[in-house]
């Protein structure tokens, strides 16, 4: 039974955790299995673009996308139940029972052998609130042991919250709090995943991801969403990558909330254009080396109709370029700042998956930087540094 469940740690590194569902609840419990060094297996009929891009983006996941069969939980050490179908869930339970794995059911929760905690991080801490199946309380419970402070009452309308680089550190303290008392998250792909994990089973997930050149969820049906929630009565968290206002369309979506009469309260973040190059070991200015810096979004070639961006002058200026969305056309940017006249030998500096245990570097030129991004498979999101400050990477 749920009210006797014995709150115990599991060291899950390198062993097989098989999660069968691919909606929201494998979103929000995917990122700390993969932090914690689990081998894990998802198995499911359809999966969201969040979890499509983890099982893309990380090493330590895979996904099926099949109906679950016996014979999937050989070799498991945990299960997590988390599909649509109750029948399913309940197969799942029974078949781990009988292999003697523990198994969360993420529809009733009484009928696993495990319970997922509300838990949260504090100086190096784990902690973990179990509250015999009260999600409500467990939750609130958390939020005032994690922020230090009463809820009291749920604030209202929307909060468009800057999720930071990656690393769920990162975000805001007001952020954070913010988020801990939502009633609904829109969640964008690069928002940092696992915070996700921390949100109560009442909370309703909606999944925004955009995945570069694949599934997206518009941003007219963002903007709608946000506003009926509200609407509702409903306490909405827009959770973004990063800065809400960089390159982020967060602008738009205080415009649509606004005009619908919905407040709109706005969290900065961290951008990741500052703060990757930084824990990298790249500042973007440095007395003496760099005066200036600019932030360009990639999403449209040099030359293109709809292209906003003077190439010219950035060639021509000495301090530091920061490209963001740039992997996919980065030779006719770098071909552009050449035929400008920016120096071959330019320093560059890629950094994939920011401030994330996936994080890697490249070091490379101007010249070169095209040839040695496609040898080394770098992909989205990664942050391009272009200048001379890039020679300091660590």
């Amino acid at each position: 039974m749920t009210e006797n469940a014995y709150l115990v740690g599991l060291r899950l590194s390198g062993k097989k955790v098989v999660v069968v569902g691919g909606g929201t609840v494998a979103q929000r419990r995917l990122p700390l299995l993969i932090a914690h060094g689990a081998d894990v297996h998802v198995i499911a009929r359809a999966a969201s673009p969040a979890v499509e891009a983890l099982s893309h983006d990380e090493p330590g996941i895979s996904l099926q996308l099949r109906n679950f069969r016996a014979g999937d939980l050989d070799g498991a050490w945990y299960v997590i139940a988390a599909t649509d179908d109750s029948e399913v869930n309940a197969a799942i339970a029974a078949e781990a029972d009988e292999r003697r794995i523990f198994c969360v059911r993420a529809d009733v929760a009484r009928d696993g052998s495990a319970v997922t905690p509300a838990t949260f991080d504090y100086d190096g801490l784990s902690v973990g609130v179990l509250a015999g199946g009260e999600h409500r309380r467990s939750a609130a419970i958390r939020l005032t042991a994690a922020a230090g402070e009463d809820p009291g009452e749920a604030p209202k309308g929307v909060a468009l919250v800057g999720g930071g680089p990656g690393d769920p550190e990162l975000i805001t303290v007001r952020g954070r709090r913010l988020l801990a008392r939502a009633d609904v998250v829109v969640a964008d792909r690069l928002a940092p995943q696992e915070l996700l994990a921390e949100l109560g089973p009442h909370v309703e997930m909606i999944d925004a991801a955009k995945i570069p050149y694949g599934r997206a969820m518009a941003q007219e049906a963002i903007n709608r969403v946000l506003v009926d929630r509200a609407r509702e009565g409903k306490f909405v968290v827009r959770l973004k990558g990063g800065d809400p206002f960089v390159f982020a369309r967060g602008y738009e979506e205080v415009l649509a909330c606004t005009e619908a009469g919905i407040p709109v309260t706005v969290v900065p973040g961290v951008t990741s254009a500052i703060s990757v190059p930084a824990l990298a070991g790249v500042p973007v200015t440095h007395r003496g080396m760099s005066h200036e810096f600019v932030v360009v979004s990639g999403h449209v070639a040099p030359g293109h109709p709809e292209s906003l961006v003077n190439w010219n002058a950035l060639a021509a200026m000495t301090g530091t370029i920061v490209l963001l969305m740039a992997v996919e056309r980065i030779e006719l940017f770098t071909k552009a700042l050449l035929d400008g006249g920016r120096p071959a030998d330019t320093p560059v500096l890629v950094v994939q998956h920011g401030t994330t245990v996936a994080q890697r570097t490249l070091r490379a030129t101007l010249g070169d930087a095209p040839e040695r991004i496609r040898a080394e498979g770098i992909r989205p999101p990664a942050i391009i540094v272009i200048g001379s400050v890039a020679a300091f990477a660590s």
